[in-house]
């Protein structure tokens, strides 16, 4: 167990706990050679491997690795021993540009002037293959100058994740600032999407409040895909015609990043730092500062709050229509064991298991009317450790679906699910929350 002072593989003396999340730790530290204060995560090799983060790990120090740019926080090195990885980061002693904005809007040049540093930082990104995918202003952190530092790229995706069609097609982001094709599951350019996101953090900073805001998450997506939201008087004509431009919910006429850095208003001041840049308070102050009492879960998306928000109506969020036939349950577990639970449990139920490309299967078995069933399974991975399972008849008799579902599946499945969506009865009669899905666990902030 890290503990404060003590000196990390002869190289870093640890500080104070800095934040924390259910698979790694970050300290502030300093490098007892230069005397450079730094951040380190500390990551549990073995809750990783459990969970199946392995992969976004290896994806996140990758990306990091592949970008240099000075808005982009900057990775040092990375050393592990048999139980822990220690990623040692560029310390940001501003902490995240969230809690600037959370005491108020910021003034139109420093807006601009952060706004220029997140573009010029995504276009270094997207020249390297690299799709950010859930930028957002608790993943922007503050220099000591007040300069703009992009981090966490745990849900980031290089070029070589595309299909054959060109797209992406994991579902991800934060709900607020994700944009409607992702919201929409058809597959998505990651630099759109990524300018989408840039458009809301340019908004909160000048409006001081997010563009999209609804209490019923349905509805904020509904207003999301029609961009439907106002800009407040104070906005000034230059800032509203490139918002038109940049929240467009159609990505083929969306402006591109190319183009945004030629507007008239991005470029006033390009290259200069305002003269009234608030001044930077530390996060920490010095090893002697308290650990603070909440921190936000990590990796915290859209479907992990979909998936632990117990109030909200998500009937129709994944299909436009109200059809019975579809349901869906989130699990935390890894594909692998959801794909083995679903074979166990059609086994049992008589039914025969095709699998189909793309994480997806079939299951086909005799009805009670000499009237074979089917139904598809697809499975949607929104992190590593985190999955969308929909399931949905093709074929066969409702009563006979409704009794695999609610006799055989649901039972059989409990240990692997969060919670059931979509059909009413189901959903109300046999409800059941994985343990660690609990909703007042999970301290969620929505800014």
């Amino acid at each position: 167990m890290e503990k404060k002072g003590s000196i990390l593989l002869e190289r870093y003396e640890l500080g104070k706990l800095l934040g924390q999340g259910n698979f790694a730790k970050v300290y502030y530290a300093k490098d007892i050679k230069t005397g450079q204060n730094v951040a380190i995560k500390v990551i549990d090799k073995e809750k990783t491997l459990k969970a199946g983060l392995n992969e976004q790990i290896k994806r996140e120090i990758s990306v990091m690795k592949l970008v240099k740019h000075q808005n982009v926080l900057q990775l040092f090195e990375v050393m592990a021993t048999k139980s822990k990885i220690y990623i040692v980061l560029e310390y940001a002693k501003g902490g995240e540009l969230f809690n600037k904005v959370a005491k108020g809007r910021l003034k139109e040049d420093i807006a601009r002037w952060i706004f220029q540093q997140l573009i010029s930082a995504v276009d270094c990104c997207h020249s390297r293959g690299v799709y950010h995918r859930d930028l957002k202003l608790e993943n922007l952190l503050i220099d000591e100058d007040g300069s703009l530092k992009v981090s966490d790229f745990g849900l980031s995706a290089l070029a070589d994740s595309k299909r054959q069609d060109g797209l992406l097609h994991t579902m991800c982001g934060t709900p607020a600032y994700v944009a409607p094709e992702v919201i929409n599951r058809r597959g998505y350019d990651g630099a759109k999407a990524d300018v989408w996101s840039c458009g809301v953090i340019l908004y909160v900073l000048l409006a001081g409040h997010l563009p999209f805001q609804d209490s019923n998450l349905i509805e904020m997506y509904k207003k999301i895909t029609r961009a439907d939201y106002r800009c407040p008087n104070w906005f000034p004509p230059e800032v509203r015609r490139l918002l038109i431009k940049i929240l467009d919910p159609n990505p083929n006429t969306r402006i591109p990043i190319s183009k945004i850095m030629e507007n008239s208003w991005f470029k006033k001041g390009l290259g200069s730092r305002p003269a009234k840049v608030p001044k930077v308070e530390p996060t920490i102050k010095s090893f002697e500062k308290k650990q603070p009492e909440f921190s936000r879960p990590s990796n915290l998306n859209a479907f992990d709050i979909i998936s632990l928000s117990s109030g909200l109506n998500l009937s129709g969020l994944f299909v436009g229509d109200d059809r019975r036939e579809d349901v869906r349950f989130t699990s935390l577990q890894p594909a692998s064991v959801i794909v083995s639970k679903l074979e166990e449990v059609a086994t049992n139920s008589k039914l025969k298991v095709a699998k189909k490309d793309g994480g997806s299967l079939k299951l086909v078995g005799p009805g009670s009317r000499k009237e074979e069933i089917a139904i598809d399974v697809d499975i949607f991975e929104v992190t590593p450790s985190f999955h969308v399972v929909e399931m949905k008849m093709i074929n066969g008799n409702t009563l006979d679906y409704q009794k695999v579902l609610k006799h055989d599946m649901q039972p059989a499945l409990k240990d692997i699910v969060c919670v059931w969506q979509g059909d009413n009865q189901l959903q109300l009669q046999r409800q059941e929350m994985h343990p660690n899905c609990n909703p007042s666990q999970t301290g969620i902030n929505v800014f």
